[in-house]
């Protein structure tokens, strides 16, 4: 072997390495005489992850030089202990030490992993003074400073002040846009940086297709797409991950899923990409394939990856898999895990097995978490379980256990008492949550949903910050309660702020459009629809379909519905919706059938619509035929599917199959209790509806003045008058509720169809309020069957009165006459008949 001197590091390193490997198990660390050698050596340790050897070595040196600094600020980097690095530089340079680029790229890193910005700043200035400004690895370190600690805009002042071709500074300000949520500034730096200046590389691919999935870029991310295959950097398992994320945030699951195959290597993030894909489009049965898939190739998972696959379980068949990846993650040790802790307590409820919820909120102890209390909340409000999640989030507060915002905006939507709803504003207000956009717009939005719109108003005028989301509850807030005016003006003002404008926000203000003469407003909504490009959405064309209809415009409706090319279930049941509203039943079924043609699912919005046509039209074989498809579908659960199924037996003449439906609802609500009181009432079985109207009471429902026309209604059939003038008596006193004209007719009803019809007219006499056309035709109609004309001729004169061009004044009239054999009469009457141009209608029967 060819000599060399004793001071040769080279021979230093060998001799070590030899005595390292022919020694105990604990070898003796054998110290080189030279600061050159000792720092190679630390350097050897540090590469290969021995760290405090390293720091050993660099310990022992009597006069460390730069090189040697800079390797310990490395060593304690390594080991994450950022303070001792800083520690570090400090102590170096009160010994004189002059930092180089490398020195400062380590500080400025220690900085950013320990978020000590301060200290960050204090390095800048040095950087700054000792000008290593333009030097790439310093700039890089400042860049990364900045942007992570939510600084972007320093970040991207300090970069665009100098000229650097490094393509590590153009990723470190292209990643800091994206994590900072100013995607689009990230794209537009991107085509600089491709226009000539440098190449990117696989991290630079990587975070545009993030900031292309972020913003909805689908077009853009395929021409990057495009840049990586000319780059060949397709195989690099990151940036295939990002194009699998991209296709699968924009919604093209067919790319992803043909990107995601091409991939050499998969790793968890890219499994856990394209099933969050699958959950997103709500396509649940492709989600679990891929996740079985997942685990049948022992590819690690991750609780991002099984929150993903239980988001998309939110149907209720879908039950038994939330069963089976509980038991998975049972099995696997993830239970432990809080995050999927909530996840498992939102599928179950999602599925409306909110008691599995309860269960595993129970056997998760003692917890502590603001957000699995929220989860849990959250899920009792979806379940409208309004009394357990306010009891919840009181126990919640006597353990001790501070609601988060999450937790606050939950129960607000869970809130059905003003009084309570105040309360829970104090503590908002106390907590200093009120500032929050999310709490804040659940505060408005509460008082909104309990009819005092004015605080809603005065809530979101004094919010500091207001989003897309809040302005767009504001707007449907003022739309559902009929200040139609006001949700116009409120948009306009939006517009005019330059708030951006979404989908959801079109929809709220199209909501407003709700009679005609609001028809010109909601065209011009319309026309920015159009020039805004979201028209083809169907969320939109669902609003402008159903805008249309409450304006009178079918034509337009049925237009805007043939040209939207991709129709969803909302599209087609606002369609279904604007004929039944229209009495068009025929139109309405051949909607239907074109919506099973184009093998749509058919939701529980659609099946109730369809419901009220079979019924209107007596279809009761289709009837059934959706019950099956409900039970099938597992949406029996959902009350506006149950009422309109005992509304259609009912009116098929199948009363018992009415209550056979209503015996199996869990909570009835108001319009359940009254469609089912309805029902017997129309079939003459007013003690079985007295029966209903007693045991809701019970329930502790409080009835509304529909609900007393449907007592009223079912003590006429039955001819209970004195039970009917006790509920009549009730109404003001018990519930609150002034009697309308149509409690006055059924009153009148009450009475003609005893034969007391000098009380009817009697009754009529006294009431507080004008009577109009229907409280005289019920008295004409009592007249006509108990065959008194004189009192007759007086209801007829008064219906005449106020409704000149009612033919059935007339025919009444005539047949009373014709009762009592005055046909002269009867001559007469048919020839005023035709002297105002009014003719009898033909009758018919759907039986």
């Amino acid at each position: 072997m060819k000599w060399r001197s004793p001071s040769s590091p080279l021979l230093h390193i060998r001799s070590f390495n030899l005595h390292f490997r022919t020694t105990s198990s604990k070898p003796r660390i054998i110290h080189p005489p030279d600061v050159f050698s000792a720092n190679c050596l630390a350097d050897l340790h540090l590469k290969r992850g021995r760290i405090e050897d390293a720091l050993h070595v660099l310990d022992e040196i009597p006069q460390p030089n730069l090189i040697s600094w800079n390797l310990t600020i490395s060593c304690h980097n390594r080991a994450s202990r950022f303070e001792r690095s800083l520690a570090t530089f400090r102590e170096m340079r009160s010994l004189g030490f002059q930092p180089n680029q490398f020195t400062y790229g380590s500080v400025l890193s220690a900085c950013v992993a320990s978020q000590r910005i301060d200290f960050g700043e204090q390095v800048y200035s040095i950087v700054l003074k000792n000008g290593f400004f333009l030097n790439g690895y310093v700039l890089t370190g400042l860049l990364d400073l900045f942007s992570k600690s939510g600084r972007f805009v320093d970040a991207l002042k300090l970069f665009l002040e100098i000229d650097t071709e490094n393509v590590v500074c153009w990723n470190a300000v292209i990643a800091g846009g994206v994590r900072d949520g100013e995607t689009l500034v990230s794209l537009e730096l991107f085509r600089e940086m491709v226009d000539g200046i440098c190449m990117p590389n696989g991290f630079t691919f990587s975070s545009v297709l993030n900031a292309c999935a972020v913003a909805g870029e689908l077009e853009m991310g395929r021409g990057i797409h495009a840049w990586v295959v000319k780059c060949n950097a397709g195989d690099d398992v990151f940036v295939g991950t990002a194009i699998v994320d991209l296709y699968a945030k924009c919604g093209d699951m067919d790319a992803a899923v043909k990107e995601f195959s091409k991939m050499p290597v998969r790793n968890v993030v890219s499994w856990t990409a394209i099933i969050s894909g699958f959950s997103q489009k709500e396509d649940a049965l492709h989600a679990l394939q891929f996740f079985k898939e997942m685990i049948q190739t022992k590819v690690e998972v991750n609780n991002f990856t099984i929150t993903s696959v239980l988001a998309a379980c939110s149907n209720p068949i879908l039950v038994h898999a939330v069963h089976q990846i509980n038991c998975w993650v049972l099995k696997n040790g993830f239970f432990t895990d809080f995050v999927v802790k909530n996840a498992l307590i939102s599928a179950y409820a999602k599925t409306g097995h909110v008691w599995m919820s309860e269960e595993v909120f129970k056997e998760a102890g003692q917890v502590e978490a603001p957000n699995t209390w929220s989860a849990m909340i959250s899920g009792l409000v979806q379940n409208n379980n309004l009394r357990k999640s306010i009891e919840l989030f009181q126990k919640m507060f006597h353990g001790g256990v501070i609601p988060d915002k999450f937790c606050v905006a939950s129960i607000l939507g869970a809130v059905n008492c003003i009084d309570l709803g105040r309360q829970i504003h104090s503590y908002v207000v106390k907590a200093g949550l009120v500032s929050d956009v999310l709490v804040g717009c659940a505060l408005f939005t509460m008082y909104s949903k309990l009819d005092s719109i004015d605080d809603s108003h005065e809530i979101f005028q004094r919010m500091p910050e207001r989003d897309t989301v809040a302005w767009s509850s504001m707007i449907a807030g003022f739309a559902e309660h009929g200040h139609s005016e006001k949700a116009f003006h409120l948009f306009k003002q939006m517009l005019f702020e330059k708030v951006s404008i979404d989908h959801v926000t079109l929809s709220a203000v199209l909501t407003a459009g709700c009679s005609h003469q609001f028809l010109s407003k909601g065209k011009e909504i319309h026309a920015h629809t159009l020039r805004s490009g979201l028209a083809p959405d169907s969320l939109i064309a669902g609003a402008l379909v159903s805008m249309y209809t409450k304006c009178k415009s079918l034509i337009s409706a049925r237009r805007i519905f043939d040209g939207t090319l991709h129709k969803d279930q909302v599209l087609w049941s606002s369609m279904i919706s604007a004929y039944v509203s229209n009495n068009l039943s025929k139109e309405a079924l051949l909607v239907f059938h074109r919506m099973l043609i184009a093998g749509c699912e058919v939701d529980h919005f659609t099946c109730s619509s369809v419901l009220r046509v079979c019924g209107n039209l007596s279809k009761q074989s289709l009837g059934r035929q959706l019950h099956a498809h409900v039970i099938r579908a597992g949406i029996t659960h959902y009350l506006s599917v149950s009422s309109a199924l005992l509304t259609m037996y009912s009116k098929c003449g199948s009363i018992d199959d009415s209550r056979k439906v209503f015996d199996e609802i869990e909570s009835p609500d108001l319009i359940t209790w009254t469609a089912m009181m309805d029902g017997y009432a129309q079939h003459g079985r007013g003690l079985e509806a007295l029966e209903i109207f007693g045991m809701m009471k019970e329930n502790g429902v409080k009835p509304d003045s529909v609900t007393i026309v449907g007592v009223l209604s079912a003590c006429s059939h039955n001819g209970l008058v004195d039970e009917g003038f006790l509920h009549f008596n009730s109404m003001s006193r018990d519930y609150g509720i002034k009697p309308e004209l149509h409690h006055y007719a059924c009153m009148v009803d009450l009475l003609g169809r005893s034969g007391r019809l000098k009380e009817a007219a009697a009754f009529i006499d006294k009431m507080p309020i004008e009577p109009d056309s229907l409280v005289w035709s019920t008295l004409l109609g009592a007249c006509r069957v108990h065959g008194d004309v004189e009192l007759g001729k007086v209801a007829a004169k008064k219906v005449l009165e106020l409704e000149p061009c009612d033919s059935g004044a007339y025919i009444s009239l005539s047949n009373m006459s014709a009762d009592m054999g005055n046909w002269d009469e009867v001559v007469r009457l048919r020839s005023s008949m035709k002297g105002v141009g009014l003719r009898k209608e033909s009758g018919w029967s759907t039986v």
